[in-house]
């Protein structure tokens, strides 16, 4: 257990350095909006207001899944937990394997009575042990629904990290049709693409967090951490694998209409989240930009939420768009084909 906990603290310091967020980007600054100098509405009459899993929310996007199982793991989860209760924003939390495997309690639901809450397991450890583990780590926090992450390069790089993933696949269909809990599927940097997007909806799931590359790069963070040499050899060509989230988010939405989306992977303020919107996300998730301030306060995390509520605010205004809906069509400029 105390490797688990090592591992999770070296996250959040590595994290934190710039040398290990991508150094490919998500690809936003080549989606640019056309310009509309007569946007025909006024700023206050802009509504951010949105609905996921059934409950209204203030805007549209969530506090993204961070590291979780290391020291100062509880006091990060209250500053956001109390800041997404405070500002009606949902919380996806860290992996619950450690919490779980040490038996610790978990009160996020004393921070955040009524907020959405969001857990979440690597699909390896459902795969390993089941829907038990997963009916525990929906209970234990009184989830809305279970994140399921997918991370297999990042599992290849870590020392001793899963590398069976046979029937992973099969174990998320599992806790689809038994847990009942919305399941929401996501990757850690390297994104979902259309035909794996495509499966999961095939077994069920209604919700996938795209995560394309342009984010944090787990990748390197495990890189560092790995002292094999021929293994870090082994893994140099892999560190910039995947796909970006501009090309990420349209290519789903067009393969799968139907499904929800959430737009994340490198999503750093309000305009990168009306990129998001305008190319078919419902939803966006930002993490990185909210580690920080969480090792600071609660009100450095409300600060943080309402600055890049009024960043989309501006963008919808700068666009002529009164409601989501209107920024779903928003005129874009020809430097990105969508």
């Amino acid at each position: 257990m105390t490797d688990i906990r090592n591992r999770k603290a070296d996250h959040i310091e590595l994290a934190l350095k710039p040398m290990h967020q991508s150094q490919q980007t998500a690809g936003f600054d080549r989606l640019c909006f056309e310009p509309n100098p007569l946007p025909q509405i006024a700023l206050n009459d802009i509504e951010l207001q949105s609905e996921f899993l059934g409950q209204l929310v203030s805007a549209p996007f969530l506090i993204g899944a961070m590291t979780g199982g290391c020291e100062n793991g509880e006091l990060i989860n209250q500053h956001l937990a109390e800041a997404a209760e405070a500002s009606q924003i949902p919380l996806a939390l860290g992996s619950q394997r450690a919490a779980l495997e040490q038996h610790k309690q978990q009160d996020i639901r004393r921070w955040a009575p009524s907020a959405i809450i969001l857990s979440n397991l690597g699909a390896t450890q459902l795969q390993q042990s089941g829907l038990d583990l997963a009916r525990k780590a929906v209970e234990s926090v009184q989830a809305n629904a279970l994140i399921i992450h997918l991370n297999p390069l990042q599992e290849l790089i870590q020392p001793n990290g899963d590398r069976d993933w046979n029937l992973v696949l099969e174990a998320i269909e599992n806790c689809v049709s038994k847990l009942g809990v919305p399941i929401i599927v996501k990757e850690v940097g390297s994104g979902i693409g259309p035909t794996s997007a495509k499966k999961l909806m095939d077994v069920g799931v209604n919700w996938i967090e795209v995560a394309g590359r342009g984010g944090t790069s787990w990748a390197s963070i495990e890189l560092e951490r790995n002292g094999s040499e021929r293994e870090r050899d082994i893994a140099a060509p892999f560190i910039d694998w995947g796909m970006d989230t501009v090309e990420l988010l349209p290519a789903v939405h067009s393969a799968c209409p139907s499904l929800g989306l959430i737009g994340s992977g490198g999503v750093r303020h309000g305009l990168d989240i009306a990129r998001c919107i305008r190319l078919g996300a419902t939803m966006t998730a930002l993490a990185y930009p909210f580690l920080a301030p969480a090792l600071r306060s609660t009100e450095a995390v409300i600060d943080k939420i309402s600055v890049l509520q009024e960043q989309l605010r501006w963008a919808m205004f700068l666009t002529g768009s009164k409601s989501l809906s209107e920024l779903r069509h928003a005129a874009l400029q020809q430097k990105l084909t969508i």
